[in-house]
């Protein structure tokens, strides 16, 4: 029997402080990280700004290109947080006062003993037949719609989300990688490299250039679901990196 491909991945990052310079984003990396534990690739990433035409179209380019679309941003209480109309408007759907999430916030509020306001409400709206992805933090959920999970910006707040998002995912077998710093430019290891990723196709090989306390090097890394050929490689890359006359560094994958 075949096995089923592995399921793919966008990331979609809405916010015009992101573009903007002013927020620099943390959620790219978690969210990558998480996704090559579950075995799910992390095919694109794109990042939008606050205008509902830019959203719709990105989103929906990217929902019918991979398996899932994880969007960060733009679903708080204030005017320039559209993101959920957005996802209404580019699913064909009504956006509507989620009853649960209504329930969420009402109790939230009335705990805490402060308004729940007409901006706060505007957190209570979701794409009509929307799934909800509960924020363990400060309450006011995320949601999910058919393979689209619309999550916060708030970094600790996006990851108890995706926390959340993580049982409905369909997971593959977990990315594992090696990273192989060396003080070798990356025209002295390059036809090597390539060799090696001829014998070794599973794996994704590259390499990144750093200039360190004025000394050009290169970190190598090795990526892929085989542990085993993962092993190999990092043998034959760090007997590879020795036979040029440098010393290979393990670094954090």
């Amino acid at each position: 029997m075949t096995e089923p491909a592995a399921p793919t991945a966008a990331v979609l990052l809405i916010g015009n402080e992101i573009l903007s310079g002013r927020t620099q984003d943390a959620n790219l990396n978690h969210i990558a990280r998480q996704l090559a534990v579950l075995g799910i690739r992390l095919k694109e990433t794109r990042i939008v700004t606050d205008e509902e035409a830019a959203i719709v179209e990105a989103l929906n380019a990217l929902r019918a290109r991979y398996t899932y679309v994880f969007t960060t941003g733009g679903i708080g209480p204030t005017h320039d947080d559209i993101t959920s109309e957005c996802v209404s408007k580019a699913f064909g759907r009504k956006h509507v006062i989620h009853p649960e999430a209504y329930r969420i916030l009402a109790a939230y509020y009335a705990e805490s003993g402060r308004e729940f306001n007409a901006a706060r409400l505007r957190m209570a709206h979701t794409p009509e037949g929307a799934d909800l992805l509960e924020n363990k933090l400060s309450r006011a959920p995320g949601f999910k719609i058919e393979n689209v999970y619309v999550m916060a910006g708030i970094p600790a707040v996006m990851r108890a989300m995706f926390e959340a998002a993580v049982p409905s995912l369909r997971t593959g077998p977990a990315v594992r990688s090696r990273a192989i710093a060396t003080y070798l430019p990356e025209g002295e290891i390059a036809k090597g490299l390539g060799e090696l990723q001829g014998r070794f196709e599973s794996l994704e090989i590259g390499s990144y250039p750093f200039v360190r306390d004025g000394k050009i090097g290169t970190t190598l890394v090795l990526r892929g679901t085989d542990g085993a050929a993962l092993e190999r490689a990092a043998d034959e890359l760090t007997a590879l990196i020795r036979s040029l006359g440098a010393e290979p560094v393990e670094e954090g994958g």
